[in-house]
């Protein structure tokens, strides 16, 4: 079926190329500088370097070189069909079905797969990179990089299942506005464009909660830390 998934993809591409981007960068350098404001953020320093080692191999950007491979490794099929549709929009090509999600990135595991679009967006508040990262944090116990278990803590982090998305969107705004404001009077100025702007389109975020999130971040010393305590499970009740 993959290779049948393969074939569909090859013959609705045509002979697509990857946009004017080097596709022989280097895709682990660019990775760990873009991800590590966020881990030294939300880790304890002495998790911190296993942490940015598996995010700067998890990215893969979904070019013509990269596509076939991504959809051979699939874990799911579901997942081989989302990542299909994804490069296919990223080339302004007819998807597979008209009912495919229009989405621009993707997580399964500890992979971050990204459309090509990521490199012509001109949003400068939206980072797909760090949004699928994010949620890599929710899907990778620490025991599969090599991290000692923690009691009650079976995850990289602990994230509401309701809040997850909630989560990824701040982790990428907040990253951007940490980059593009050296200022507090600059990430302010930010945030408040951002909270003018359209909200994430995603019925799952809910906007006034989101620029609420992110308001507490871009005041508080460690606002990655503000986001997670945010988006955490409720505390269980204590026993009387």
């Amino acid at each position: 079926m993959k290779g049948a998934l393969i074939s569909a993809v090859r013959k609705r591409a045509g002979h697509a190329v990857a946009p004017s981007y080097q596709e022989d960068a280097d895709v682990d350098i660019f990775a760990r500088e873009k991800f590590t404001p966020m881990v030294r953020g939300l880790f304890p320093q002495g998790e911190q370097s296993v942490i940015l080692d598996m995010l700067e191999r998890s990215v893969v950007i979904l070019t013509p070189a990269a596509i076939n491979t991504a959809i051979e490794k699939a874990r799911w099929l579901s997942t081989a069909w989302k990542l299909a549709n994804i490069y296919l929009a990223s080339l302004d090509t007819k998807p597979l079905t008209d009912s495919a999600p229009d989405i621009v990135g993707l997580s399964e595991e500890t992979t971050c797969y990204v459309s090509m679009k990521y490199f012509s967006n001109n949003n400068p508040l939206e980072d797909y990179v760090v949004h699928e990262a994010a949620h890599i944090f929710h899907n990778c116990k620490r025991e599969t990089i090599g991290l000692p278990a923690i009691r009650r803590r079976e995850w990289l982090l602990e994230i509401d299942y309701a809040k997850r998305e909630t989560f990824a969107y701040s982790c990428e705004a907040y990253s951007r506005i940490l980059e593009l404001g050296e200022t507090r009077s600059a990430r302010s100025r930010l945030l408040s464009e951002l909270a003018e702007g359209p909200m994430p389109p995603d019925e799952r975020v809910e906007g006034a909660e989101y620029v609420d999130i992110l308001r507490e971040a871009v005041a508080a010393r460690n606002g990655w830390k503000r986001m997670l305590d945010r988006c955490s499970p409720p505390n269980p009740p204590r026993r009387m």
